[in-house]
């Protein structure tokens, strides 16, 4: 089997690309900071990601990176990591604050300090703005009160839009995975069963089809019957599923970093014919929008397409938003095809049609598949719903 990988020199022409973006902005150092909840600012640059813990980096416009890690995964990441100069800090550790008795332990004092000593610091890039924590940034600021501090984000997102062709490799290998484990996950479904035993049939399937866990964001979602369809996001629970009602799954697979993201609607026995008419909407509806998705299409097209046929099918009004994102170190990243403003589509781009249907009076459900946007359109990564809502 196929197992491709991301090759370290990737990574450090990564590191190259993005300082000449820094130089652009006149930025002379980007502090960036990943955790759990979104562990791919650093990883793109370094490959690296804490396992029990967060990580940051240092991307300064002259010199070398510097990668930091936690007390614990401090061997994990000079074992992952291309980035030669790595840091063991005591911030990005174990949230408990464990403390570690590990020779070449600094704090963010200390290496901001460095960073002052070797270079002039006019303006600072941030990266992780909404989970940047006080404990580093205060330190930052300490050291230096006169730097203009800004956001980086984008500079690093428009890097991330286009996807390259070891990307593309990965991302391809996440859908082949995900679809792999409904393949063998939704025939072993039975009435009795629970949301939890679903769950592990998943994800027990993705592991050993060549996963590294579940897709970033969240783990396998199985709400059943009028219970729990209705939660837009859940916790699998004991509750048994039933013949004639709503089991929608949704889950994803990350492979090297690289997000797969897949929702289908089961059913188990005969489909009750409201339940079938929505599916076959909101299937219809899906695929219809994945006719138009090509490089120059926008949001604001798109998202007219997709609500324009829903009010012609009748279920405009249980369409809570659009049907589009970006999908790729996160499941759901920058940029958004909101309604209002007009995202364009490019050439090396991985988006998610997400058709949902919220409300209805007997559940909820999603159908999801990734895409991959070439020149000639959209080519469909996940396969599974193809084949199997085919016959409904």
């Amino acid at each position: 089997m196929n197992f491709p990988k991301i090759a370290a020199n990737e990574f450090l022409q990564r590191i190259e690309t993005f300082k000449s973006r820094m130089a652009e902005e006149r930025i002379d150092i980007v502090a960036i900071y990943s955790n759990i909840l979104d562990p791919s600012a650093v990883r793109y640059f370094s490959d690296f990601s804490g396992i029990n813990e967060s990580a940051a980096m240092l991307i300064p416009l002259e010199g070398d990176p510097i990668l930091c890690s936690g007390q614990a995964c401090h061997e994990w990441s000079r074992f992952k990591s291309p980035v030669a100069d790595i840091r063991i800090m005591p911030e990005v550790g174990e949230v408990s604050g464990v403390e570690y008795d590990i020779e070449g332990q600094i704090d963010f004092s200390d290496l901001f300090r460095e960073v002052a000593e070797k270079h002039t610091i006019g303006k600072i890039g941030i990266i992780g703005d909404l989970i940047f924590p006080q404990s580093i940034y205060g330190k930052l600021q300490r050291q230096f009160p006169d730097a203009e501090i800004v956001s980086a984000e984008m500079l690093m997102y428009e890097m991330r839009i286009r996807k390259s062709p070891a990307e593309q490799d990965c991302i391809r290998k996440a859908c082949e995975i995900i679809t792999g484990a409904l393949e063998y996950a939704v025939p072993r479904i039975e009435e009795g069963v629970t949301e939890l035993d679903i769950q592990a049939d998943i994800e027990g399937q993705m592991l050993r089809l060549g996963a590294e866990s579940y897709c970033h964001s969240f783990s396998p979602m199985v709400p059943s019957g009028p219970e729990h369809s209705h939660l837009c996001m859940n916790r699998n629970t004991l509750r048994k599923v039933k013949e004639g009602e709503i089991i929608p799954i949704g889950a994803g697979a990350c492979y090297e970093g690289y997000n797969s993201a897949i929702c289908t609607p089961v059913v188990l026995g005969t489909i009750p014919a409201e339940i079938k008419d929505a599916i076959k909407a909101a299937y219809e509806g899906l695929n219809l929008v994945a006719s138009r998705m090509k490089p120059g299409a926008t949001s604001i097209e798109l998202y007219g397409t997709y609500i324009d046929y829903l009010k012609r099918v009748g279920y405009d009004k249980y369409c809570p938003y659009g049907s589009v994102h970006s999908l790729g170190m996160l499941e759901c990243e920058t940029p958004f095809f909101s309604a209002s403003k007009p995202t364009v589509m490019i050439e090396g781009m991985t988006v998610a049609i997400d058709a949902y249907f919220k409300g209805l009076p007997w559940g909820s459900f999603r159908i999801e598949d990734t895409f991959l946007i070439k020149e000639g359109g959209a080519e469909l990564l996940t396969t599974y719903n193809e084949k199997y809502l085919k016959g409904i």
